[in-house]
């Protein structure tokens, strides 16, 4: 009893410095045990990884702070239209575990502008895979230092700008020291602190709301009050008198939501640090385990974050509208300092008025706040809104050590060690490699600081601009043996440029007055396209550029049309089964 109150007693502050610090020094731990003494390891963990350990970190890896934090904000916000984010990253997942991961490990590089240096024999289609690796992870790295600003911001009360700065000194610690080899078995143990972070206050607010433990099945119950209603009619009915679309019902145009589910699905597949983790494993077949083990880890979030959603719009709603400012809990004012959440009384009645239309709204609600202050606005213990705190930075920190690897590596092994000084030591690689790391956690923390927009929407640009210029040159490097050079550095080039000038155009403002316009742009998308699913576009693009290139250019060397053959042909069979 009296241990009961002790623990009632601790603030949350308290217990996210607990907490937080808990898993910091054990991820510190892990990157000291862990630290890399060769390339090898650094690049790839040795390339002895085990299945299970491998499909864990893979699941951290690709569970990011747009996973843990944004997806479910979206989803919150956008109803049923959100669903194109769980669409388009599960199945992408998939496509990558079938598709590419086997072929790329069975192919033996380090990195994808590794593999399209090889597979395309050509130092020019090298140093434009390196190009597009370091604009995809750099993007990509801005939204995962932005969710650890906003948890840092919030739960240790400091500076938004102080949070980013402390989180690139934690990655910039084990992802330096330990390389791949530290960041795995680092990703490890951030997936445990994040999928029970992310599953304990999901379990709690479906018991509360509707009896049910089930987060999955509890979102699609009857509310527990007894009044027969079920929870999503009752947010549809919350959404219109707001006048809000119903939150089951989805807005966006077919053609935007096909474009952004294919986009994300294709998009994974050509993310250079996810597919680095089929490296790390001795043999193929232990590939295609890590990749089924990952998918079923990565399965627990995604099919809770819906729920979190809705628990979280209902919620939110209940507690803001039409409610007295002055008698907003104590969450609220928190989240106020932050500048996350907003209220601005216009017709100065005290009252906050919380609606669609924008001349009467009075609350402004930055949907990356809606995970981390859900058991906040739930009233659940304080070491429940905590461990989420923790959760959030595990996910986010998980996936920048990853993106960061991929940058350091493409700098040095890619650049230096392939390009420029062919001759350097394997200790001067790896001095390049941890001072390229140095580089480039410095440029994700400036991202973080000026993000371009919320995270999960950031990260989607980022899957955009892989699609545009990886997807099309890994798929046609390993299926398609007539591919040459001059098609596949052809085709990156036009896919990544004409993705890069549509963020610019329609997420900057860049060609028609700055920012500002940005709003009124939209009318403008071509074909009715949203930037976030523009990578589709880009992809088609870049496959057509690069099959009509290679059919008035020469065809590969034998030798390398020799390699693509044997890469598609099982372990242990012979050419003659092949055909």
């Amino acid at each position: 009893m009296i241990n009961s109150l002790l623990i009632e007693g601790i603030d949350v502050q308290t217990w996210t410095y607990i907490l937080v610090g808990l898993t910091f020094s054990l991820y510190i731990v892990i990157a000291i045990w862990s630290r890399a003494s060769s390339t090898k390891e650094f690049y790839v963990a040795g390339g002895g990884v085990s299945p299970w350990a491998n499909g864990m970190a893979t699941a951290a890896d690709w569970m990011s702070a747009a996973s843990f934090i944004g997806m479910a904000g979206i989803i919150s916000f956008a109803g049923y239209d959100g669903a194109v984010y769980l669409m388009g990253w599960t199945g992408g997942y998939v496509l990558l575990a079938l598709l590419l991961a086997p072929y790329l490990r069975k192919f033996g590089k380090f990195t994808v502008p590794d593999f399209i240096g090889d597979r395309y024999y050509s130092k020019t289609a090298r140093i434009v895979a390196v190009f597009c690796a370091l604009l995809v992870s750099f993007t990509y790295v801005s939204g995962q230092m932005q969710g650890v600003g906003i948890v840092f911001s919030r739960f240790l009360e400091v500076d938004y700008n102080t949070g980013v700065i402390i989180g690139v000194f934690i990655v910039l610690f084990y992802a330096v020291l330990g390389g791949m080899k530290g960041i795995t078995y680092t990703q490890v143990a951030q997936y445990c602190v994040l999928i029970f972070a992310f599953m304990v206050p999901a379990i709690f607010i479906s018991i509360q709301m509707t009896g049910n433990p089930i987060p999955q099945l509890g979102f699609g119950s009857e509310l527990a009050d007894g009044s027969g209603t079920y929870l999503l009619d009752k947010l549809d009915g919350l959404s219109t008198e707001l006048g809000f679309a119903e939150y089951t019902q989805g807005s966006k145009s077919l053609i935007d939501v096909f474009a952004i589910t294919l986009a994300l699905m294709v998009g994974t597949a050509g993310l250079p640090h996810v597919i680095i983790r089929f490296f790390t494993v001795k043999r193929v077949r232990d590939a295609r385990k890590s990749a089924g083990i990952a998918l079923l880890l990565i399965v627990v979030l995604y099919s809770t974050a819906p729920a979190v959603a809705v628990f979280a719009r209902t919620n939110l709603i209940e507690t803001v509208s039409d409610k007295p400012y002055d008698d907003m809990p104590q969450w609220f004012k928190k989240w106020e300092t932050t500048g996350l959440i907003a209220f601005d009384d216009k017709n100065n009645d005290g009252l906050i008025q919380y609606v669609a239309d924008t001349k009467e709204n009075e609350l402004m609600v930055n949907r990356d706040i809606m995970v981390l202050a859900n058991p906040e606005i739930a009233k659940l213990p304080n070491w429940v809104i905590a461990l989420v705190a923790a959760g959030g930075l595990a996910a986010a920190l998980s996936t920048a050590a990853g993106l960061l690897l991929v940058i350091s590596s493409s700098v040095s092994h890619d650049l230096i060690k392939k390009v420029f000084n062919p001759k350097i030591s394997e200790k001067g690689e790896l001095v390049a490699a941890r001072l390229s790391a140095v580089g480039a956690v410095t440029v994700a923390g400036y991202f973080g600081i000026n993000p371009p927009g919320f995270v999960a929407a950031v990260v989607a640009l980022a899957f955009g601009l892989a699609a545009a210029s990886f997807f099309p040159a890994i798929v046609l490097g390993i299926f398609y043996k007539r591919m040459n050079k001059e098609g596949a550095i052809a085709g990156m080039i036009v896919g990544i440029t004409a993705m890069g000038l549509y963020i610019l155009k329609f997420k900057f403002g860049v060609f028609d007055g700055g920012l500002d316009a940005v709003a009124g742009l939209k009318k403008d998308w071509w074909f009715g396209i949203s930037p976030e699913g523009f990578g589709s576009i880009a992809m088609a693009l870049n496959f057509i550029v690069s099959i009509v290139i290679m059919q008035f250019t020469k065809e590969p060397p034998e030798d390398v049309q020799e390699i693509v053959e044997n890469i598609r042909i099982p372990s242990g069979a012979t050419k003659a089964l092949d055909h």
